[in-house]
């Protein structure tokens, strides 16, 4: 089938690379309508023999964050791609190779402590970079519309459930809870998807990736990304010492953290439940919207890290209570585990 897209990509590329001596292969595509591929070069170009070349059309994507958001994290001492060439209105961006060896092929028991150190210690920089009027806000009305992915996606769509009254109050009133312990939290530069599969193992680790809708929001979100990963799982007291580690350097590096650990345990807590609902709501559209089966494997371990923040907390026991009858009550197909 013909795809004008890469042909007007692969025309580009040799016009700024001065050469058609190189092979073209994907190298990756995400949720959106981007999608990634790698030139392997006949000849190195200004130093390097891959480059990755990304195609986002317009009107659908906007390449201008992504180039603005690489920018701020190489500023910051992160490793994200250095944009070597651009056409912005035709959505073509040559980038620099942070390689396809993600963390989530690379971790496991042995490796799992030093490359979440190191993610650690790249989010410390990237959050103390921080500087007001460079991002938009992760405000009420962008966290409360994520979290009505949750209701319209996974409770109708994939449960098949319609909420009576007394459920959508149970369920108005959880995100009003959530949403204030979110916005109190102090803002800072946040991903938005610092996770297992955007996180790359480089000569200098990690190398970040996908980080074009980037805002500035509550402190606790990317480390939350990062420890309660919807595609990797570790024991509650591992994400309890690598949260502490975070708190160390983040208070080290004079970040607003909470100065009691406790409290700042609680908030990453929360900041997850508005996390997990959001997730629970996309994998629900990628799999009914879009045919994207793959993410229904990674629903239970979302759900398993929202039953346990709801467990703790008195606030949230409704919103367990609701959650647990519409599992009960969904057909067999929507259930999770």
């Amino acid at each position: 089938m013909a795809d004008p897209r890469l042909a007007m990509l692969s025309g580009w590329t040799a016009a700024t690379l001065a050469t058609h001596a190189f092979t073209l292969a994907p190298a990756s595509a995400d949720a959106s309508f981007r999608r990634y591929f790698r030139m392997t070069l006949a000849e190195p170009w200004r130093g390097h023999r891959t480059v990755v070349a990304m195609d986002a059309p317009p009107p659908m994507e906007d390449c201008r964050p992504f180039v603005h958001v690489a920018q701020l994290l190489r500023t910051a001492g992160v490793n994200a791609p250095e944009v070597l060439a651009a056409d912005i209105e035709r959505g073509l961006l040559l980038l620099t190779d942070l390689g396809d060896r993600t963390y989530l092929a690379a971790l496991d028991p042995l490796s799992a402590k030093r490359l979440y150190l190191d993610a650690i210690d790249a989010l410390v920089r990237w959050q103390a970079a921080t500087r007001v009027n460079e991002l938009p806000p992760y405000d009420e009305a962008l966290l409360r519309r994520e979290l009505m992915l949750f209701p319209e996606w996974y409770v109708q769509r994939h449960l098949g459930k319609t909420l009576d009254k007394q459920q959508t109050s149970t369920l108005q009133e959880t995100f009003r809870v959530v949403l204030e312990n979110n916005l109190a939290q102090p803002q800072v530069f946040v991903h938005r998807d610092y996770h297992s599969r955007n996180l790359m193992v480089c000569t200098r680790n990690p190398g970040v990736l996908d980080f074009q809708d980037a805002v500035l929001g509550p402190i606790t979100y990317d480390l939350v990304s990062l420890l309660r990963d919807a595609y990797v799982a570790w024991p509650e007291e591992q994400q309890i010492d690598l949260a502490a580690r975070y708190w160390e350097r983040a208070r080290t590096a004079e970040l607003p953290v909470d100065c009691d650990f406790g409290n700042f345990w609680r908030d990453f807590e929360w900041m997850g439940v508005q996390r997990q609902l959001k997730v629970l709501g996309i994998f629900a559209r990628l799999y009914h919207r879009d045919g994207k089966a793959g993410y229904l494997a990674d629903m239970p371990r979302v759900m398993t890290y929202l039953r346990g923040a709801c467990t703790r907390y008195a606030a949230l026991h409704p919103f367990l209570r609701l959650l647990e009858s519409l599992e009960a009550a969904a057909p067999q197909a929507g259930r999770i585990a």
